[in-house]
């Protein structure tokens, strides 16, 4: 009975080591998170409970480039690519100061929201 209950407790130990590893490996470098750093989340921005707008740094060094994103349930849509600019502390700007930083974007997206593209009010 020794023999079958060392048996039991070392299929228990390696059916508890699966998780514990494949959450190690997802956190490490060893598992490819963070490790070669090519792309990185800057910001995101809900606009309703399935569309939001995220800005993600793609490539190193001199190939870095910031996408403006547009995420939807069905797509994903490059609004714009901007070269990478400083990143200031949360709650360091004014609320408004967003549409003098990048004013460009601020442009497209108000092209994009006006009726006729179907990110106006009447598309809802």
């Amino acid at each position: 009975m020794s023999n079958g209950l060392s048996s039991l407790l070392w299929f228990i130990a390696i059916l508890a080591l699966i998780p514990a590893t494949l959450w190690f490996l997802k956190r490490t470098p060893l598992g490819g998170a963070g490790g070669s750093g090519v792309m990185k989340s800057i910001a995101s921005l809900p606009l309703s409970t399935s569309q939001r707008i995220v800005t993600i740094e793609v490539g190193s060094g001199d190939e870095r480039r910031w996408l403006v994103l547009g995420i939807t349930p069905s797509s994903i849509t490059t609004l714009h690519s901007m070269a990478p600019q400083a990143v200031e502390p949360a709650g360091a700007a004014s609320p408004g100061a967003t549409a003098d930083v990048h004013p460009a974007f601020a442009q497209i997206l108000g092209r994009l929201r006006r009726p006729g593209h179907g990110g106006g009010s009447d598309a809802r």
